[in-house]
Order: C-alpha cells, then structure tokens, then sequence
C-alpha cells in the first residue's frame, strides 16, 4: 500500500488548496480533497501548509579552500539539509587548472556517493579556457546530466578566470544548453585593496569587508551581464549581496537578457556590523561578497517580493572558528570564507519574507523550490506537488517556534551567524520519494539513500 498526507493545505508555487496526497512507489499518484485511508500509512498534516521538498541550489560540501576543507560533508550535511526542509542539494564540483571536467564530477560523486541522505545534482566549475575544456561541456550536459557551469571572478591565483575565458564558457555553454553562473567580484582590484590593507596593519575581519566594497561587486555583475549579451547566452548570478549588484541584474531584464539572480540568507539578517564582533566572532561572518549595510536587505527583499531575484540558496560553506577560521587570526585574507546556512535557509526566508508580510507562501515555494528546480533541469520531477512528480514533501507547522543556536543545530560547525535568532515555522515531516527522514526535528532517514539526479538540458524560462 502507498502513503497519505492528509489533512493539509498544499501550496505550490501558483496555488494554495486543501487537499489529501497520495504516494505510492516514490512519486504522486494521486491529489485529492479527501483520500480513503483504505489500509494506506498516514502522515498527519493537519493545520499543517504542505510544501514540495525545499532545493537548495548553492552548496559546498566537503569542499577544500584556503588551507582547509568545510566541516560539513555529504553525510553531515545533508541530514542537517533534511531536517530544514531541504530534499534536494545542487553541490559545486571543482575543476582544477589542467584537469578534466570529467574527474572533477568523478571526484564528487565519490564524496557522495553512500553518504548524502538526500537527492543531489552537481553544478562544475571551469577553472580554465583550455579547448580542451571547452570541448567536454556538451558531454558533461548531454551524458552527464550537468546543465551548469561557474565561472568565478574573484579570489585571483586561485579560482578567478579572465574574461576571454569567461566569454569563451558563456559561448559554449549557451550552444549546447548550459547556464552559466557567476561569482561577481572584480579579484584584480581586490588583490590590490588587500594587499594595501595587510601593509597598513589592517589584519583584523572587519577589513574582509572594506576592501570587498559593493561596487566592486557591482561593476562585476554588470561586466558579466554584458559579456553575456554579446554571446547570446544566459546568466546566472549566484549569491547577490547588494542593492547596487541587483540593480544590475534588473537593468539587464529590462532589455530582454535571460539573467537570473540568486540571494542566500545572510545577506537578508546579517550586516556589515557582525565584522566587529569581539574574541575573533566577527571571522564567522566572513565570506564572499561580504555581508553589506542594513539598507543592502530592504531592498533585496524587495526584488525577492517583485521577481527580480529568483532563486534563494544557502550558499552553505562552513568552517569552525576553533582550528579553522582562526587560520586568519592575523590576517584577515586567510580566513576561510563561507558560513554554515544550509539547515536555516528555508526558515530564514519563511521569518523575513513570509511572516513579516513581504512575500507570500507561493512565492516562498517558488524562490526555494520551483524556479531552482526549473533553472537546473530538474523540473516537474522536482520542485512542485504533481501527479507523477517525486514525492519530496515538507509537512510545515507553521506556528512552530525555535531559537536558532549552533547548540542545538546539526551541522558541525561551531558557530551559527543567526545565532539567538528566533524563527516561526519548521517541518514536522519532512518526505524525500515517499520516505519520512525528518519527524518532528529528528533525522528518521539514512546515509547514503540520496540519488544523483541528472539535469536537463538548460532552456530559457520565465520566472
């Protein structure tokens, strides 16, 4: 016999009912006002809103960067995933200079495969021009089910590429069905502003932020849309910051260009003041673009709400203070930059957007489930409540309300930047192809159960 979700009210991204749903052989069989039991296993969802599975589009598990690797791995941070509301993750797959991008996607799947609890796409990186390079994207689109390529604009000497290369990806991307994303920050001014904080004496994390200025960021952003109007090709702006880079994305959609834009909960709570925190605190604030002023989230909430942003990642990169962070404790440049955010995402965004009054439940759906799930190729399998659809459901208490602390978090960081935050609204089951792995904040799934989830081909969609 299959599974019910009964008694709640369904909210997708265009529409909100009270409905019953059927699960049988991990997908929907059926959606209906009323569902006889007739022997099925029932999930209570009454007074409940009932979700699709949260996708979060932007993680970095178990990921090496400035000296170290991220605490967090496919095992531990997937289970922390699931119990947010998160089904599916879309990790990034690095590429090395020289390499292939077919060892870099062998060398994720290994760190996944027997430990994600749930469902998981990759996105590559390219981190060269090479032919080579270019030449293996259609394979890596067509046969390997990856509709994604990131090219990064800053940490020069590490990840940056120039912008003949970036160009050159856009191109290839475009003609086989790729979106290409982008990390927009102009690395070449950086190298200089840093170096000339570190000789100054600057070291401390505030200085992380002040020689990263938003319109460096902003002049980025712009560059790369326009890079991508000249080829022809689609964007996709990964981790906004600032007023100043969205702006930049908006004025693009108003020509016409298919250019997407994606925010991440730290830069919705957390500003540019979270730097002066004392005892070294203020180093796990520390990421890229840095955190901006107050006024930065006003206005992001305000493209989340009118549609000029559409996605909403975590970008989940976590590193402990203890050991980790503290790799920069006198010099700001070495502090592993990235957070913990992937088990706090969705509430966030539920707290800020929707029981503030700024965004509505569809849309809530839509920025952290449907338009991922239709961006990366993995839509109508995910991110939506169908008949046919993979029965990935959160079953969300609304009323529910919680303190986040890195006391009580799952992850493995010791540190959470929405530390002493209070939030309404968790999952009180949350289901990955049918089966319960969250139950009431306890992980009830296993190990290594996740399946890799090929995208599709990349076609332009409104959003």
């Amino acid at each position: 016999m299959g599974t019910i979700v009964k008694g709640g009210t369904v909210v997708t991204a265009t529409d909100t009912f009270r409905a019953d749903i059927l699960i049988e052989d991990g997908t929907i069989a059926a959606i209906a006002h009323a569902i006889p039991a007739a022997g099925h296993t029932t999930v209570d969802a009454s007074g409940a809103l009932v979700f699709p599975g949260f996708i979060d589009p932007h993680t970095h598990l178990d990921m090496p960067f400035g000296g170290t690797t991220t605490i967090d791995d496919f095992a531990s941070g997937t289970v922390a995933a699931a119990l947010g509301g998160t089904t599916t993750i879309i990790d990034f797959a690095l590429h090395t200079k020289g390499d292939s991008l077919a060892n870099a996607l062998k060398t994720w799947h290994a760190k996944a495969a027997g430990k994600a609890a749930i469902d998981y796409a990759f996105h590559l990186t390219i981190a060269d021009g090479r032919p080579e390079t270019l030449e293996e994207i259609p394979e890596m689109i067509a046969r390997e089910g990856v509709n994604s390529f990131k090219v990064f604009m800053a940490y020069k000497h590490v990840l940056q590429v120039d912008d003949e290369t970036i160009f050159k990806v856009l191109k290839a991307a475009a003609r086989y069905g790729g979106l290409v994303q982008v990390h927009a920050e102009n690395g070449d001014v950086i190298e200089v502003t840093v170096k000339e904080a570190l000789s100054a004496g600057q070291t401390a994390p505030k200085y992380h932020g002040l020689t990263r200025p938003v319109e460096l960021e902003a002049e980025a952003t712009s560059r790369a849309i326009r890079l991508a109007e000249v080829a022809g090709a689609p964007l996709y702006v990964v981790h906004v910051s600032s007023a100043m880079a969205a702006d930049a994305i908006s004025d693009g959609r108003k020509r016409g260009l298919p250019i997407y834009g994606e925010t991440c909960p730290q830069y919705l709570v957390c500003d540019a003041s979270d730097y002066d925190r004392p005892d070294f605190a203020g180093a796990n604030y520390v990421m890229s673009p840095p955190l901006r002023e107050k006024r930065d989230q006003a206005v992001l909430l305000k493209k989340l709400k009118n549609g000029e942003l559409h996605a909403f990642g975590s970008d989940h990169c976590s590193f402990n203070n203890c050991g980790q962070k503290e790799l920069g404790k006198n010099d700001f440049s070495k502090i592993p930059n990235g957070a913990p955010t992937i088990e706090d995402r969705v509430a966030i965004l539920f707290e800020h957007g929707v029981v503030k009054g700024v965004i509505g439940l569809n849309q809530l759906v839509a920025l952290a489930s449907t338009n991922p799930a239709k961006l990366f190729g993995l839509f109508p399998r995910k991110g939506t409540i169908a008949v046919g659809s993979d029965a990935d459901i959160v079953v969300w208490d609304p009323g529910a309300e919680r303190t986040i602390s890195a006391a009580t978090h799952h992850m493995k960081a010791d540190n959470n930047i929405f530390e002493g935050m209070t939030v309404h609204g968790r999952p009180r089951f949350v289901l990955s192809r049918g089966r319960i792995i969250a139950d009431d904040g306890r992980f009830t799934g296993e190990p290594g159960t996740g399946i890799h989830q090929k995208s599709a081909p990349f076609r332009p969609v409104q959003l």
